[in-house]
């Protein structure tokens, strides 16, 4: 009699925990169905910054740990090298630009009136050559004067008529001005002169290394005196936004989000304290290439890669911090103007 007491006893307890369990699970599921909860990480970007040219440090502006804002002066280089090489570039230019101002403008008044001048002296000397040699004919044809004295006389009035060409070409060459090759050649050397000088200018403003968007310090690698180069990092900073948690979702659950979808992100760090966030990608492909022959089970234990960007983290969400996401599953997806409101 005792014996089937406490069989029954055994029986009613086992009776009162399945049912137990059978509504904690029911009421569990409840809870969970229009809700996804997910596990991962902080992530963000970082960005190595380096000098754009080479040469010695000079001076670095911030260190380890410093909050810097898109565009701050991070550190500049020794420019005394780079400050002349502007200085002589724009004298070759301002060179250059007055060979092209004096070929463009052409001759001058004086210059002409110059060459003008030359040719009346040597027609004047061609004409006084011209009368010597008749002269001379004459007297050889009355044999009064030797014919070598009318052959001299020939010579020297042929002689003067030639410069008196030569002198009319110069001054047809004076009034007409340089030639158009000429000025071309000129003006390509002043647009060569032009684009190095920009060159120089370029290298002097490399020598001033900004932060290229808001950020944290996280690592400096060079000090002053170090020689920089393209190649040779001086800082990594830690880029401030934007801040995602990196999760991995099952493929059974794939089909459950999208991108835009409210989040809300919470840390051991700040317990009770929730970031509002929204899904921002969702991998195209699974984390590892599935066998070229997969089962049920192989297919179901697939994960993407899922990036929840987080709203307003206000500095207090680190790299590689454990964090929690919420997907409220029956929400609808945020636009652009309204997912970190009331963050």
């Amino acid at each position: 009699m005792q014996r089937k007491k406490l069989f029954l006893l055994i029986a009613v307890v086992v009776v009162a925990v399945s049912a137990a369990a059978a509504w904690f699970f029911s009421h569990r599921s409840s809870v969970n169905s229009n809700a996804l909860t997910l596990y991962g990480n902080v992530d963000i970007r970082q960005v190595q910054l380096s000098f754009n040219s080479s040469e010695r440090i000079a001076q670095l502006f911030v260190k380890e740990g410093d909050a810097v804002k898109k565009g701050q002066l991070l550190g500049t280089l020794d420019t005394t090298r780079l400050t002349s090489n502007v200085e002589l570039q724009q004298a070759q230019l301002a060179s250059q630009q007055q060979v092209v101002s004096r070929l463009e403008a052409g001759s001058r008044p004086e210059e002409i009136l110059k060459a003008q001048a030359d040719v009346d002296a040597a027609r004047i000397d061609a004409d006084n050559a011209e009368h010597n040699y008749q002269r001379a004919k004459t007297l050889v044809e009355q044999n009064f004067v030797a014919r070598q004295q009318a052959d001299d006389a020939l010579a020297a009035a042929n002689a003067a008529k030639a410069k008196l060409h030569s002198l009319q070409e110069v001054l047809k060459l004076v009034q007409i001005g340089p030639r158009k090759e000429d000025i071309a050649e000129a003006k390509s050397v002043l647009s060569a002169s032009r684009a190095a000088l920009e060159v120089a200018r370029k290298a002097l403003a490399d020598a001033s290394l900004f932060a290229p968007d808001n950020g944290v310090i996280q690592g400096r690698v060079l000090e002053p005196g170090d020689m920089a180069s393209p190649q040779r990092p001086v800082y990594t900073l830690a880029l401030t936004d934007p801040i995602w948690v990196r999760v991995y979702i099952q493929e059974t659950a794939l089909g459950k989000i999208k991108p835009g979808m409210i989040a809300e992100v919470s840390t051991d760090s700040f317990p009770g304290k929730r970031y509002r966030a929204w899904v921002g990608y969702i991998s195209p492909s699974a984390e590892f290439t599935p066998k070229s022959v997969e089962t049920t089970e192989v297919r179901s234990s697939l994960v993407y890669q899922v990036r929840i960007f987080v709203c307003n983290a206000q500095g207090e969400l680190r790299l590689g911090m454990p964090a929690t996401v919420i997907i409220p599953l029956d929400s609808p997806p945020a636009t652009d103007a309204n997912r970190c409101q009331d963050s």
